[in-house]
């Protein structure tokens, strides 16, 4: 099939939103947005049919735009749209709607224990198990297609109510009873089987409206025609919406995803882990274009005020690393802020000159940073921040920081053997299923290495505790039940001090390292273990964070241990009261089978994730290195903080870097670049083959690629935003 055979949401890449305001109507010059189109040469546009706001005269019992009167600025769009050839999707947003709906239909919407409607602001909340759902807005999607035959349809805030509050309509009541032959839970409560039944159903309602809703576009408009729900790329935030990633990602054949900027304390890297991960599910062969806001997102918000260009357009090369394809956006169709129309165009120019490269390859990585929606919820409970995301965001932070190539991996899809990902890193995966569990027993006994953290496997899918570790035999160590410490940051007043603690690394070396004695320093005894390389300077470093009080079995090597906390003010009081200790901070072992296994009962992954301190990630990636062997398919020396992702395409390879050397990329927003370089790429011989040119997209130059002994070297001169290296 060429790429012209193929269907619509294969092959357009590049969209455009001016996402309608209720004046706009009055105000929309669709000439000059036809010539923006064709100026950032975007192949389709989301254009505002209906919803809680129709721009069109419906026929149904929609809130018609304050200003439309009998205007139809809706199919106006879709008729100059399809003049320039553009693929178009009807957007509509249906969680809420103006009163006189509610007036007529109360039947439809959400309540609370007192029989009180839900509202946001003036708007009335609906509910997702009643006829508003499951009769109107298929009615709404029926209209817009006859009356405009879209491509598609793609819908804001579809997935109804979050978690945050219980729905206590009679269509819930019914409809839980009948499922589950219980009553609704009065109030969130993670101990009760009826409370976590609730969550479950609420998952399973998602996915059956997002089914119906495709079902009812494609009868409507033909199997072509998509029913295409936005989605976000933080995994915390689908959970809070009742968004199965997996199962709803899997069933997307393009997924629009409302991933529009950074927040902290993520940053732009989040935006290249979050395609790599719905990728890994969707497959790298769909097209994910991603909303890239133009306003000025974050705190404040200025909806109307133009967001830097660089900040912008960082976010969107991240996306690029990652296969993720650039969707424009703004707030309405007039500004006054006119600096944000002049953002999208280079980047979209620089996008369509490369598109060949961009898609359709796979990544090529060492590491499989393993990842559940069931640990996010039953697990992190309302703590899934602090016990699940920080840990997953220090593991991915020391990847890149070391620039070890990484998939985010679904454990349920554990692979069976390490063919593509020598090493699994469990970043705190506490709530694991016995078959996860098999799967990843079987991993290793394939060859396969492991790197795990905090209380990965000590609870069950539901987040009841296990009396030890399920892969206690793998870790080769056990759970007591104990622990010192605590997931959060604390109370930072000196005067109390639970997270002064330290981590003692062995052997002890300071007996022959520059600094003042005492006269009975240890004399060391053997060489440090690879993965505390880089720290022979130091026998104690800082922790500050929570260690699992373990018992280590007899063929592993205890690599560091704990020492409690002690003052830390006035400086006088600030000595060791108990300098050692027995307990197991870092664990490694050999398995019988060729892997490695490493074992981290002290959360250094957390603690990285939260407080950046550089020894907590350098240990975190050393454990991965050492698990695979320091067998890495692309090495990159140079300084600066850079995000770089390496993938595989027919017979070349491609690796993305992403300059983030700037202090606004931990400070938002990121008003101007400082390039590095020059950047020197190494692809051993295992991995390079017979590949012997190299060529800078960004540069738009050829560079000299240079056959050594160790494989494959290319020095890339300088980066600014960002670059592209294709050797092939």
């Amino acid at each position: 099939m060429t790429e012209n055979q193929a269907p619509w949401y294969q092959r357009t890449y590049r969209w455009g939103q001016t996402n309608i305001t209720e004046i706009d109507p009055i105000r929309y010059d669709i000439p000059w947005w036809r010539e923006h189109w064709r100026r950032t040469r975007v192949q389709g546009v989301v254009i505002n049919a209906g919803g809680i706001v129709a721009y069109y005269p419906s026929k149904l019992q929609q809130h018609r735009a304050h200003f439309l009167g009998e205007r139809d600025l809706y199919g106006e769009l879709v008729q100059a749209a399809r003049e320039d050839g553009l693929a178009v999707l009807a957007r509509m947003d249906c969680n809420r709607t103006y009163e006189p709906l509610y007036n007529d239909h109360p039947e439809w919407y959400t309540r609370d224990a007192e029989g009180r409607p839900y509202r946001e602001g003036e708007l009335f909340v609906t509910c997702i198990n009643s006829p508003y759902y499951d009769w109107f807005i298929p009615a709404v999607i029926r209209e817009i297609i006859e009356r405009s035959h879209p491509d598609g349809l793609t819908d804001n805030s579809w997935s109804g109510m979050d978690r945050r509050r219980i729905c206590f309509c009679a269509n819930c009541e019914r409809k839980f009873r009948e499922a589950t032959g219980q009553r609704l839970p009065r109030a969130a409560d993670w101990n009760n089987p009826v409370y976590r039944q609730w969550i479950v159903w609420n998952y399973a309602r998602r996915v059956e409206v997002f089914d119906l809703f495709n079902r009812v576009s494609a009868e409507a408009g033909g199997p072509d025609c998509l029913y295409l729900a936005m989605m976000s790329g933080n995994v915390l935030h689908q959970s809070a919406r009742f968004r199965d990633c997996r199962a709803l990602f899997s069933r997307s054949k393009m997924l629009m995803l409302d991933h529009q900027s950074r927040t902290n304390p993520l940053g732009f890297t989040s935006n290249a882990e979050a395609g790599k991960l719905i990728h890994g599910i969707m497959g790298w062969d769909k097209v994910m274009p991603e909303s890239i806001a133009h306003y000025q997102g974050g705190v404040p918000t200025f909806r109307l005020g133009s967001k830097p260009a660089w900040e912008a357009r960082m976010w969107a090369v991240e996306g690029f690393a990652a296969g993720i394809t650039p969707w424009w956006h703004h707030i309405g169709a007039y500004h006054e802020d006119r600096r944000q129309y002049k953002t999208a165009e280079p980047i979209f120019r620089w996008h369509e000159a490369n598109e060949r490269y961009l898609l359709n390859r796979t990544p090529v990585a060492t590491v499989g940073i393993v990842w559940s929606q069931t640990n996010v919820d039953f697990y992190g409970r309302d703590a899934a921040e602090e016990r699940v995301a920080q840990p997953w965001q220090g593991a991915v932070q020391a990847m890149i920081r070391q620039r070890v190539q990484y998939v985010p991996v679904h454990a349920d899809d554990i692979p069976e053997a390490p063919v593509d990902v020598p090493v699994l890193l469990l970043p705190n995966l506490a709530a694991m299923s016995d078959t996860q569990c098999s799967a990843i027993r079987r991993y290793v006994e394939a060859g396969g290495s492991i790197v795990a953290t905090g209380e990965t496997s000590l609870y069950d899918e539901w987040g009841d505790r296990r009396p030890d570790f399920a892969l206690a035999d793998v870790f080769g160590v056990h759970a007591t039940g104990t622990h010192h410490g605590q997931t959060s940051a604390g109370d930072p007043s000196w005067e109390v001090f639970p997270r002064h603690s330290y981590l003692r690394l062995t052997p002890e070396l300071r007996a022959g390292v520059y600094g003042p004695k005492t006269g009975d320093e240890p004399e060391p005894v053997g060489k440090r273990h690879p993965i505390l390389r880089g720290l022979d300077e130091a026998d104690v470093i800082g922790f500050g964070g929570r260690l699992e009080v373990v018992y280590a079995g007899a063929e592993t090597e205890v690599l560091a241990t704990f020492v409690p906390p002690f003052p830390i003010y006035p400086p006088e009081t600030s000595w060791m009261r108990q300098p050692r200790t027995t307990l197991p901070a870092i664990v490694a072992r050999e398995a019988h089978q060729g892997g490695r296994v490493a074992y981290l009962a002290a959360d250094l992954d957390r603690c990285y994730g939260r407080d950046y301190q550089p020894d907590h990630g350098d240990i975190v990636a050393n454990a991965v290195r050492w698990a695979a062997r320091d067998d890495l398919p692309v090495e990159i020396e140079g300084r600066g903080y850079l995000d770089c992702h390496l993938y595989r395409q027919d017979e070349r390879l491609i690796l993305h870097i992403v300059n983030l050397t700037n202090p606004a990329a931990w400070r938002a927003p990121i008003s101007e670049l400082i390039p590095v370089g020059p950047i020197v790429v190494t692809v051993p011989a295992r991995f390079a083959g017979g590949l012997s040119r190299a060529s800078l997209l960004v540069a738009g130059a050829d560079v000299e690629a240079t056959r050594q002994e160790g494989g494959l070297r290319v020095v890339i001169p300088s980066v600014e935003l960002h670059e592209v290296v294709v050797l092939e």
